[in-house]
């Protein structure tokens, strides 16, 4: 089990009513949190099985296949589009 400070951004936060802060998980990568956080109700599903959010680990746009240790910071955000 690890523990980790998840953070949502924008329209994902408004979604879930998730303010973000420290959780215990047992996932090992993004990928396994991703699935982890699905479980947690319909809005965590249809935010994090959209192929469109990127995730960060501590601070850096990462890939699904990424390790998650005790004390990383993960964040999901919504792409970012401009005109």
């Amino acid at each position: 089990m690890h523990q980790i400070t998840l953070k949502l951004f924008a329209s994902l936060r408004e979604q879930t009513g998730f303010e973000g802060g420290s959780i215990h998980v047992k996932a090992s990568s993004i990928a396994e949190l991703r699935e982890e956080l699905a479980q947690r109700g319909e809005a965590w599903q249809a935010i994090l099985q959209a192929g469109h959010v990127r995730a960060a680990l501590n601070h850096r746009v990462t890939e699904d296949s990424a390790s998650i240790r005790d004390g990383d910071e993960v964040a999901f955000f919504p792409p970012v589009t401009g005109g």
